[in-house]
């Protein structure tokens, strides 16, 4: 039997080629626009900030299997290669160009700007590495032995991120983790400002972690590479939640994934969930995971049904969130090369098959958001680049606000745990508080 592939026409080659230009990362981007929340500038988003965070400059705790490949001026970067072994540093995001935190911190409740504010990657430190997977191994009586070396340095690596942790946790009132993982053609410097910019809006409390992972070819066939390279980070991921479940300074983590990241992440996530069960240990206590945040997510719905929902993968959360948009045009292109009936970054009301849509409804603990005002020409970053997405993002990370007026986010009722948001969301009423 011959299989059909689905065939391309000019244009969605074209426009192929346009999303890995526009989603690969440029150096000077500026932030993001001013969420809804605070651009009227009733509310103060920076309450809570500790003075140490107060500075025009953001220092990510990021944590990589890219392959060290040093720039030009021979300082440390990273490409797309695939790396063995796993790496943990700090890496420094500039907001502006010498200007003030004052200034900084009275632009962000601005919806026009006194200036553009470009985001630059200002160094990178490489703390800790982790041994290269898979440890060496024997047979003895049937059983596998991994060398004990390789063990011994995994413990020590492993120690050394917690510590870290654990002293960035200790500036911070809020013992919360950010996790961000990235989506297809995000180079290393684009997602740290992605996660850069989403902190400094979320009030710059907790830590914030950068996952990094072997992205952005680029090129005709850089969607198809990122993809597998998606498939090669799960371990490495697996790896650092938990370590992340041992250090008991952490109370909370919010896990944030966007476009082919959304796979990588649940990949990781439904692992350790059978592998929790198969302990008779509870995913939720264990990891203890606050938000499971999906953005524009890059998954087949029929795969998610099996996968994801069939695993119970959502039982590790206190609550799972999904942005979807009809508009985006990424996803819409996925759809064709994989030939699927619905990828879950365009579901919306009326376009999710029943049976799926069941599920969603009993799952208390999820919602279902879409974005109807995240525009652009590729319609793909909104949950950062959109005001009215990135503020009920924000909701969600900062304030873990269930949808609902009654719960302080008053999206728009579509359907049971199915919401919509639209351009002017959402609308406070005058001297409202964070």
């Amino acid at each position: 039997m011959k299989i059909k592939y689905p065939q391309l026409r000019g244009r969605d080659i074209a426009l192929l080629l346009l999303v890995a230009l526009l989603l690969a990362g440029c150096a000077g981007r500026p932030l993001m626009p001013t969420p809804n929340l605070y651009a009227a500038g009733a509310r103060e988003p920076f309450a809570r900030t500790p003075p140490e965070l107060r500075s025009t400059r953001v220092d990510l705790l990021y944590v990589t299997d890219r392959v060290p490949q040093p720039d030009e001026s021979g300082n440390l970067a990273y490409g797309y290669q695939r790396s063995l072994s796993m790496a943990f540093g700090s890496a420094i995001v500039e907001i502006g160009e010498g200007e003030t935190w004052e200034a900084l911190r009275a632009d962000s409740r601005r919806r026009e700007r006194a200036q553009r504010w470009p985001l630059k990657l200002a160094g990178l430190r490489e703390q800790g590495r982790f041994p290269e997977t898979p440890f060496p191994f024997s047979y003895q009586d049937g059983r596998i032995l991994r060398d004990a070396a390789a063990l011994a340095d995994q413990a020590r690596t492993e120690l050394l991120l917690q510590q870290e942790v654990a002293r960035r946790l200790s500036i911070t009132p809020a013992k919360e983790l950010l996790i961000y993982v990235h989506g297809y053609n995000n180079d290393f410097e684009d997602a740290a400002f992605t996660l850069a910019e989403l902190w400094h809006f979320s009030g710059r409390t907790g830590v914030p972690l950068l996952y990094t992972w072997p992205a952005g070819r680029g090129g005709l066939t850089g969607y198809a590479y990122d993809r597998e390279s998606g498939e090669f980070t799960v371990f490495h991921l697996k790896q650092l939640l938990r370590a992340l479940s041992r250090l008991p300074e952490i109370e909370r983590i919010h896990l944030l994934a966007h476009s082919r990241g959304t796979d990588v992440l649940l990949s990781a996530v439904r692992e350790l969930v059978i592998e929790a069960k198969a302990a008779g240990a509870d995913p939720r206590e264990r990891y203890r995971i606050a938000n499971l945040i999906l953005a524009a997510p890059d998954l087949d719905v029929e795969v998610l049904s099996q996968r994801v929902i069939a695993e119970g993968v959502g039982s590790a959360a206190d609550l799972v969130t999904i942005y979807a948009s009809r508009e985006d045009k990424a996803i819409g292109l996925a759809e064709k090369l994989f030939g699927s009936a619905l990828r879950l970054g365009r579901a919306a009301e009326g376009r999710m098959p029943a049976d799926i849509a069941t599920s969603v409804e009993g799952a208390v603990n999820v919602s279902l958001v879409e974005s109807r005002s995240g525009g652009g020409l590729i319609g793909h970053g909104y949950f950062h680049s959109d005001p009215a997405t990135s503020s009920d993002l924000i909701l969600v990370i900062r304030d873990r606000r269930r949808p609902g007026a009654a719960h302080g986010r008053p999206l728009a009722p579509v359907d049971i745990n199915s919401w919509g948001l639209d351009e002017g969301y959402p609308t406070d009423p005058p001297g409202a508080k964070p």
